[in-house]
């Protein structure tokens, strides 16, 4: 069995649920990107690239396990800014959690309830 992928809905790409690593905000990890001349390249290919393929490397998101409700953007900040800017509905993601300073790739669903989405359905691959 291999690493578990979901969906997860894009709008939870926010400063409460689902937080940029990297930056305080997403606001700030966007400025940062529209500043740096290869970040926006970056993010205008994804752009240009998301609307016909998908998005083809899922998001990682990582949970701690000393604060479980603490859900972030391990990798693929640059992904999670084009797909908020093209208005998205939902992308891709793996996940895991870190234990001491471990890191454990789940091959089970994400527990969608700490992001307050009891009823989403998760998708198994």
């Amino acid at each position: 069995m291999g690493i578990w992928t979901g969906r997860m809905p894009t709008d939870r790409l926010n400063d409460k649920q689902i937080r940029p690593t990297e930056y305080r905000k997403w606001r700030h990890a966007v400025e940062r990107f529209e500043r740096r001349d290869k970040d926006r390249i970056i993010v205008e290919k994804l752009k240009a690239s998301i609307p016909k393929q998908g998005l083809l490397v899922p998001i990682q998101l990582g949970i701690s396990e000393r604060y479980p409700t603490d859900v972030y953007v391990a990798d693929g900040h640059h992904r999670a800014v084009a797909l908020k800017q093209l208005g998205a509905l939902d992308f891709p993601f793996h996940w895991y959690w870190i234990n001491n300073g471990s890191v454990r790739w789940e091959r089970v669903p994400f527990p969608y309830h700490i992001l307050g989405l009891e009823n989403l359905v998760p998708h198994t691959h």
